[in-house]
C-alpha cells in the first residue's frame, strides 16, 4: 500500500497525473506467490488510490476492490479516474523475481496514445519499509521512506541518473527532507555489542538510547505521542480480535476464529479463580474422559459393535489387568494447569493475527505476519504486572525497536529472505528483550533475553498454507509470545553473561536464511503448504 501511495504521489508532484490514461502493475516473486493470500493486490490498489495503512478504512477495502472489477476503473490518488482491468493490467509473476529483492513490484503509467509516461520499481523489505533501486544499495544503513515523499522517480524523458525538474517550493521541501536524513543519531550503534557498551558507558537503558536518538529528528512530545499511538493501534487490534462476531476467517481454508471464544472462557473464569482450586475444572466443565482400558478397547476394529452401542471384546488378559493394579488403579479427576499468563498471551496474540488475516488494521511489529507477538507480551505486562503503564509502554516499544534495528541492519526482517525466523523469530527476540527491560533487567540481561528468543527460532520456515497468513502463522505468534516471556525469565535469572551473543545469533540467522531453500521462504511451495490439503 505504501509503495502504491508513493507512486501516486509522485504522479501528482511531477504534474503527470492528469496525463495518465492507463496503468500496469507487476508483482514479482514472493509478492506474487503468496500475494492473494496476503492481501497484496488489494493493498496495492488502495495505495494507488491514495490510501495509507495508518488511515485507510479497512472495512471498505473489499467493496472498493470489487467495484474496480465491476467498472474496470481505478481512481489514482483518489482524484483521477482511469481505465483499469485488474485481470489484465495487474500481473503476478510467480516464477520471476527482480534482482534487488524477492518482494518486488513495478508500476508503469501510459498516456492516451499508449506511450509510457513514468515507471518505477519498489521493494517491500519488511516492517512496512519500502525502498527502490536507488536506496536499495544503502539497505545496510537502514535507509527507508518514513513518508510518501522521497527522491523523484524516473520518467520517460529522463535517464535514470537525471532528476525531474521541480518548482521552488518542491526544491525547498526536498532540501529540508535531505537535511533531515543527514542528521546523525546522537548515540549511534551498529551492533549489539556497541549498544551494550554505550549503555554501560553512559549509564543509560536501551530505551533511553533510542529515545535520545529519536529526539534528533522530532520533538519530545512528538516522539512520546507517536509511541502511544502505535500502542493504541496494537491494543485496538487485540480488542477487535477478541470481540469479533465473525465465525470464520476469509479464504478457502475455512479457518474458525478462536480468539473470541478463548477470551470469553477467560472472562467466565473457566481457568480457575485465584488458583484456589489449582486449575481444576468443575464436574460440569470436565470433558468426558473414559477409563484407560475403555479407550484402548475403543481402538479395536469392531466398528459394528461400537455403532450398536455394544462393548467390543477386550484384548486384555487377566495377567495384564493384574499388572495395572496398584499402579493405575486410581483415576485422578480432570485438571487444568493454572498458567493464566499462557492463556492470556495466547489469546492476545491470536486476536491480533486473526485481525490481520481478516484484513484488519495491525502494527507491523516487525511485520504483519508476526504482528501479534509484541502486542500480546506488552498487553500481558500492562494488565498483570505493570506499576507504571505509561512509562512501561515507552520502555517496551523503544527497547524492542532497538533490537529490531539490529536485525534489520545485520540480517533482514523479511520472510522472503529469511523465512519465518526473520518474522516471528525476530518478534520473539524483540519482545523478550522488551519484557526483560520492563521487568527491571540490565542492558546485558536484556541483550541476553533477545539472544535466547532468537536462538531457539533459528531455521524457522515460512510456509503459509494456500498463501494465507493463517496456518501456521496465527498459532505461531501465540507460541512466539510465550517463548518471549520464557526467554526473558531465563535471562533475568542470570547476571547477563552468556556464551552466545546477540550479534552471533543475528549473523547465524542471516546465514541460515541465505542457505534456506526458496520454497521455505514465503512462497507456499514447500513445508506445510504442500502437505496440508486445502479442502
Amino acid at each position: 500500500m505504501r509503495a502504491g501511495k508513493i507512486f501516486a504521489q509522485d504522479l501528482v508532484d511531477h504534474k503527470i497525473l492528469s496525463k495518465v490514461a492507463s496503468i500496469k502493475i507487476d508483482l514479482y516473486g514472493s509478492l506474487a506467490l503468496t500475494g492473494i493470500g496476503h492481501g497484496t493486490p488489494n493493498a496495492t490498489l488502495m495505495g494507488l488510490e491514495g490510501e495509507m495503512p495508518e488511515t485507510v478504512p479497512t472495512e471498505t477495502i473489499i467493496a472498493r476492490v470489487e467495484a474496480m472489477y465491476e467498472t474496470n476503473t481505478i481512481t489514482l490518488n483518489g482524484t483521477h479516474r482511469i481505465r483499469f482491468n485488474p485481470d489484465k493490467d495487474m500481473t503476478l509473476h510467480y516464477y520471476e523475481s527482480l534482482p534487488q529483492h524477492p518482494n518486488g513490484m513495478r508500476f508503469t503509467v501510459f498516456d492516451t496514445n499508449g506511450d509510457m509516461l513514468a515507471t518505477n520499481e519498489y521493494f517491500s523489505i519488511g516492517g512496512g519499509f519500502v525502498v527502490n533501486e536507488k536506496t536499495q544499495v544503502a539497505h545496510g544503513e537502514n535507509v527507508f521512506y518514513r513518508d510518501t515523499k522521497h527522491e523523484p522517480m524516473y520518467n520517460s524523458s529522463s535517464s535514470p541518473s537525471s532528476k525531474t525538474e521541480c518548482g521552488p517550493l518542491e526544491q525547498a521541501a526536498m532540501y529540508e527532507r535531505t537535511q533531515q536524513d543527514l542528521v546523525t543519531a546522537a548515540l549511534p550503534f551498529r551492533t549489539g555489542k556497541d549498544l551494550i557498551e554505550m549503555c554501560e558507558r553512559e549509564n543509560l537503558s536501551i530505551a533511553e538510547v533510542v529515545f535520545l536518538n529519536e529526539l534528533q529528528w522530532r520533538s519530545r512530545d512528538d516522539v512520546v505521542s507517536s509511541a502511544y499511538r502505535i500502542w493504541n493501534v496494537m491494543d485496538d487490534s487485540i480488542r477487535r480480535g477478541c470481540l469479533s462476531t465473525e465465525a470464520k476467517l476469509p479464504g478457502r481454508l475455512n479457518v474458525s476464529r478462536r480468539a473470541p471464544r478463548l477470551y470469553q472462557n477467560l472472562m467466565r473464569g473457566i481457568y480457575g479463580p485465584g488458583g484456589s482450586n489449582q486449575g481444576q475444572l468443575s464436574q460440569t466443565q470436565s470433558p468426558a474422559i473414559t477409563d484407560g482400558i475403555q479407550r484402548m478397547m475403543a481402538k479395536t476394529d469392531d466398528k459394528h459393535a461400537i455403532a450398536k452401542g455394544e462393548v467390543p471384546q477386550t484384548l486384555l488378559t487377566t495377567t495384564q489387568r493384574t499388572e495395572l493394579t496398584g499402579v493405575f488403579n486410581k483415576r485422578r479427576p480432570a485438571r487444568r494447569l493454572l498458567l493464566p499468563q499462557l492463556d492470556y498471551l495466547s489469546v492476545y496474540a491470536i486476536a491480533v493475527n486473526e485481525e490481520n488475516a481478516a484484513g484488519g488494521r495491525v502494527v507491523t511489529a516487525p511485520t504483519n505476519g508476526a504482528a501479534g507477538v509484541i502486542p500480546a507480551v506488552l498487553k500481558y505486562h500492562l494488565e498483570f504486572l505493570s506499576e507504571d503503564p505509561s512509562r512501561d509502554i515507552l520502555e517496551f516499544l523503544f527497547t524492542s525497536a532497538a533490537i529490531g534495528m539490529l536485525y534489520k541492519r545485520g540480517a533482514s526482517i523479511s520472510a522472503a529472505e529469511m523465512g519465518c525466523q526473520g518474522e516471528v523469530g525476530v518478534a520473539c527476540s524483540m519482545s523478550a528483550a522488551a519484557f526483560a527491560a520492563v521487568m527491571g533487567g540490565t542492558p546485558a540481561q536484556v541483550e541476553n533475553a533477545a539472544e535466547i528468543g532468537m536462538e531457539h527460532n533459528l531455521g524457522l520456515t515460512c510456509d503459509p498454507v494456500d498463501g494465507l497468513v493463517q496456518i501456521p502463522c496465527i498459532e505461531r505468534n501465540a507460541l512466539g509470545a510465550v517463548k518471549a516471556v520464557t526467554a526473558a525469565q531465563l535471562a533475568l535469572q542470570g547476571d547477563g553473561s552468556h556464551r552466545v551473543s546477540l550479534d552471533q545469533v543475528i549473523e547465524t540467522m542471516r546465514q541460515t536464511g541465505q542457505d534456506m531453500m526458496s520454497k521455505y521462504k514465503e512462497t507456499s511451495q514447500g513445508g506445510l503448504a504442500v502437505n496440508v490439503p486445502i479442502c
